[in-house]
């Protein structure tokens, strides 16, 4: 390309906006100076927010009468852990002196306030203890020293403790910790909910939501302070239990216990692979280029844009969640794709205008790339931004931070990276590898040749994953985030199947007062109808533990030689045994006022063919023909909020990628002023992002809220290498176009589909499988993206838009 032809794609902005880079280059370094410091203030304070309420969507009915519900039955915040004999032996002196040396220590961190073990509850042995006086503390094994003998026989399928305290096996014991409760944090928790739940009836007003905002603000550092907390508690637990560990296998489990493992594998993902993926680049640029200079520059663009965004996240108080934890690695990569763009346009001027200045060889750059590039970064931000109308808040916030990130890639990759490159001496250029021309010179014959016969070809090796789309499904749960050889998997396995599962489910009844009886908490009708819900919860093969006021009367009617009790003796039973035995392992079963019933089970995530919304459908239908109508109870907790997020999947994966078409065509066709090209441009995109749903389908992948997002990200990814093609294709004569677009864009677009395929394939080797399957499908979109844009899209350049002299 002659000087004279690297401007014929200029246009008077482009040629403006170069000159004005290259005259202010030393404002703009001492600018990015000034940034990139006042971000190094900042980005200590970035923080990782990976509860397992990120996941969940906060502003809705569902989420909300889940936090009525446990204020209303104050569950306490707990961990359990499993501890397992190496010798099988449950019921023996060693387990008994372990238990209690483990009790001990644990009790003595300074947020335990109690921990329970089958030596430390009340175990009946007949039914003269429920009517006499006698103290149900004092018939633990603490107190009465049983023998191991009869500590089996009092826990042998016990209605209570069984799952909770002891696997049905008698393998297995656990320790329940519970802690202390924040005074200041509860308060402030409970005006929180005593707001939001005002949203059930009606929008909240503009105070509302402004007390809202100030009730979180004075929450937050309070939560903050609590997560540091529990993770030098987990810590501090995991040293003790490791103490343990030649009797007995110990195993940790519990709400926050996930948490704490996402926010690990996480901040541990954020640092290996971000700098696994920054020495891949590396690697990569001095194989393809062959110059240090293109592997310090390059590389010092990344660093800056992913510097100044955790800068900026922090000043906004944005933070990494579980579905954005890959920001910085999709940064490094969506800069490095501009970053090649650039430097195979520089090369290019070098190597064909070797008498050109430095900064003249960054002006023709610029002028010949910053049209491109900007249209690219459009397109790319349209893919992100399509992701906040997805309707699942974590999906949106993700759709949000890489807009952020995008703003700041552009702007390093178009003013930093330039004003730095004008710093450089004019060199000569190294010839870029011989084999990579000879295989575009090959696709271009073939696509020259056949220009039907390749879409026709094309088309129908992506048709060929369409019938993948028909297996899609969100089946998923917490458990299967993490790779099954890792220790946070078998722990929690083990916990779900043999501690009465792990994601918890609650069935809140609201009795009919017309039924009660003025001295009783509960009729025996009330109590009837408990049964037969509570019988409907257990049936299910998913359903772990259930608890309910029915396993009271369970117990009573066992110590009872198996016969009935009165309704009055139940109601004593009840009040006897929920305020010294249950109440602190699994909350409250029984409130008034008006009077409720819960129903507690975990419904255990390693159940084989698990279908959660089936599950849902029929709990629903049994509940109903058991006598219930839909406004006597109400599904609350985890696995119903989880559930949620699951059911939205589908719905919002179509309005997703329907949005990103629609916006797609629309920025096409302004970028080019022509429907045919808009058009033409849009078909490979449409290729990919349906050949890799069609590739998550065969492949039996799960949808979820990363997963989900794999689509929209590729196709504005993906789009970009296609703007370069066509703007390259259109700048040159008919009998050229083909020719010129392979050649001055053909090169590129390999280079960043291969560079950003590897980096996105490093996460395979994470232990999160959300991240492997992100970085491996989004790896797999970029080569399909790359075959597309190489095929059917010239081919239906040369088929349909034969020329075009105009510039775009």
């Amino acid at each position: 390309m002659t000087t004279s032809a690297s401007h014929s794609s200029n246009t008077p902005v482009s040629n403006w906006l170069a000159q004005r880079i290259l005259q202010l280059r030393i404002a703009i370094l001492l600018l990015f100076a000034v940034l990139l410091a006042a971000a190094a203030v900042f980005v200590p304070q970035f923080r990782i927010d990976a509860s397992a309420d990120t996941l969940l969507v906060k502003n809705n009915a569902l989420y909300i009468k889940t936090q009525q519900a446990n204020q209303r039955f104050s569950p306490d915040e707990f961990i359990l852990v499993a501890y397992k004999p190496r010798n099988g032996e449950i019921f023996s002196s060693t387990t008994f002196t372990d238990l209690t040396w483990l009790r001990e220590q644990y009790l003595a961190l300074s947020r335990v306030q109690s921990v329970t073990s089958i030596l430390t509850v009340p175990l009946l042995s007949d039914a003269s203890v429920l009517t006499s006086d006698a103290d149900v503390a004092e018939l633990t094994w603490q107190k009465q020293q049983f023998s191991p003998q009869q500590m089996q026989q009092m826990l042998s399928d016990h209605p209570i403790f069984t799952d909770l305290l002891i696997n049905k096996a008698q393998t297995a014991t656990a320790l329940q910790i519970v802690f202390k409760p924040d005074p200041e944090l509860g308060a402030l928790e409970q005006e929180i909910l005593a707001v939001q739940q005002n949203s059930l009836q009606r929008p909240l007003t503009a105070e509302e939501e402004q007390k809202l905002e100030q009730l979180q603000q004075q929450a937050d550092p309070l939560r903050q302070a609590l997560v540091k907390q529990r993770q030098q508690e987990l810590q501090q637990i995991s040293h003790i239990n490791q103490q343990v560990a030649q009797q007995a296998e110990t195993f940790t489990g519990g709400a926050y216990v996930v948490a704490q493992h996402l926010v690990d594998i996480i901040s541990s993902d954020l640092t290996v692979f971000g700098s696994a993926i920054t020495g891949i680049i590396a690697v990569l640029l001095l194989l393809l280029y062959r110059s240090i200079r293109w592997v310090v520059f390059p590389l010092l663009a990344c660093a800056a844009s992913v510097w100044l965004t955790l800068g900026l996240f922090a000043v906004l108080d944005i933070r990494a969640t579980v579905i954005s934890a890959n920001f910085i690695a999709l940064q490094l990569i969506l800069t490095l794709a501009v970053m090649i763009h650039l430097i195979g346009a520089y090369r290019d001027i070098a190597r064909n205008n070797s008498a050109a200045s430095q900064q003249q060889r960054v002006v023709m750059t610029l002028q010949q790339k910053l049209a491109p590039c900007f249209y690219a970064a459009v397109t790319t931000s349209v893919g992100f931004g399509s992701l906040l109308f997805s309707g699942i808040q974590p999906v949106v916030d993700f759709g949000f931070m890489m807009l952020i990130a995008m703003l700041l890639t552009m702007s390093v990759s178009l003013l930093l990276f330039p004003a730095l490159l004008s710093l450089l001496k004019a060199t000569p250029e190294t010839a870029d590898y011989a084999i990579f021309h000879h295989v575009l010179q090959a696709i271009r014959h073939r696509v020259a040749r056949a220009p039907l016969g390749t879409v026709f070809v094309g088309v129908a090796l992506f048709a060929m994953l369409l019938p993948g789309l028909a297996q899609l499904n969100v089946e998923n749960s917490f458990i299967n985030y993490f790779a099954k050889d890792t220790q946070v998997y078998r722990e929690l396995k083990f916990i779900d199947q043999e501690f009465g599962g792990s994601t918890p489910l609650d069935i809140v009844i609201t009795l009919d007062p017309a039924k009660a009886k003025a001295d009783l908490l509960l009729s025996a009708e009330q109590f009837n109808q408990l049964h037969l819900a509570h019988a409907v919860v257990a049936e299910f093969a998913a359903s772990g533990n259930v608890t309910s006021l029915v396993n009271f009367t369970t117990l009573a009617t066992q110590l009872n030689d198996d016969k009935p009790l009165t309704e009055y003796e139940l109601n004593s039973i009840y009040l006897l045994l929920e305020q010294k035995v249950v109440n602190q392992l699994v909350g409250a079963y029984l409130a008034e006022q008006p009077l409720q019933v819960r129903i507690a089970t975990r419904i255990k995530d390693t159940t084989e063919g698990l279908n959660r919304e089936l599950l849902m459908q029929q709990l629903h239908q049994d509940l109903q023909s058991v006598g219930l109508t839909a406004e006597d109870y109400s599904l609350t907790n985890l696995f119903v909020l989880y559930q949620d997020i699951l059911s939205r999947l589908f719905d919002s994966q179509i309005m997703t990628l329907g949005l990103v078409y629609l916006a797609m065509a629309i920025i096409l066709l302004l970028i080019f002023r022509s429907l045919k090209i808009a058009l033409i441009a849009l078909v490979p995109n449409i290729c990919t992002t349906l050949g890799i749903l069609g590739l998550i389908g065969w492949l039996g992948v799960p949808l979820d809220i990363m997963t989900i997002t794999i689509a929209a990200i590729a196709m504005g990814i993906a789009i970009d290498d296609t703007i370069h093609f066509v703007h390259s294709y259109l700048q040159a004569p008919p009998n050229k176009a083909l020719q010129h677009a392979f050649a001055h864009t053909g090169l590129a677009m390999l280079f960043t589909s291969v560079v950003i395929a590897t980096g996105f394939a490093v996460f395979g080797f994470s232990g999160f499988l959300p991240s492997v399957y992100f970085g491996l499908l989004t790896a797999a979109a970029m080569l399909m993206a790359l075959v597309a844009d190489l095929t059917i899209l010239p081919a239906l350049l040369k088929r349909f838009v034969a020329s075009s002299a105009r510039s775009t």
